[in-house]
């Protein structure tokens, strides 16, 4: 079956060079861990993200949310709860002068749920389907670009995409640090998406373009 990546994007990519991204994970980055996520009374953005993506945003980064969201292959929501969700986000991000420029978002499960939505799909990470999607929709440049989460899966996507994955602690990011150091994987790591933006702009964690 043909995988769709389910998308909405804000930024207009025509004419444009090719540009930096950061690629954020959703659940546990961005906001706190909730099981499901999917109402607006129950998105709660983590302590300093907005101002995270603020400054990453006015240092040119384009700010892309890629997020697995198998509850809609499971049947507990549907895509426009998604989508009303991530409007939402935008809402209260726009607010504080932290727009993001997309949103892409897997609605599959590979062995789990509903059809369509039960597929071996590319677009879930730890595959880079979304982040592949995204740089040919913004034109970006994924050898300078990072992906933030707090998952393996997060950091496998950016991987494969070319990008620097960094991972935070937030989320589910402790128990993600401890079965990687347990595979004897040491990942660059930071407290929040507010210390990873900040080695970012700081340049204490080059892009996959310049890192040896």
């Amino acid at each position: 079956m043909t995988c769709k990546v389910l998308k909405e994007v804000f930024f207009t990519a025509e004419a444009v060079p090719l540009r930096p991204a950061v690629f954020l994970d959703r659940d546990g980055t961005l906001n706190e861990e909730v099981d499901y996520l999917w109402r607006e009374e129950d998105l709660r953005l983590l302590p300093g993200v907005p101002q995270a993506l603020a400054a990453l945003r006015q240092a040119g980064f384009v700010l892309v949310v890629v997020t697995n969201q198998s509850g809609v292959a499971r049947g507990f929501f549907e895509p426009a709860d998604v989508e009303r969700l991530h409007a939402a986000m935008q809402r209260r991000l726009q607010a504080a002068g932290a727009a993001l420029d997309a949103f892409y978002f897997c609605p599959h499960h590979p062995t789990t749920g509903r059809p369509p939505y039960v597929q071996d799909c590319a677009c879930r990470k730890g595959r880079p389907g979304m982040l592949l999607q995204a740089a040919a929709d913004l034109h970006l440049d994924l050898a300078a670009s990072y992906m933030i989460g707090d998952k393996e899966a997060d950091l496998q996507a950016g991987v494969a995409a070319g990008c620097r994955p960094l991972l935070v602690l937030t989320g589910y990011g402790a128990e993600s640090l401890r079965r990687l150091r347990h595979q004897g994987v040491e990942p660059c790591v930071f407290a929040d998406l507010a210390a990873a933006a900040h080695a970012i702009l700081n340049g204490g964690c080059p892009p996959a373009s310049t890192a040896s």
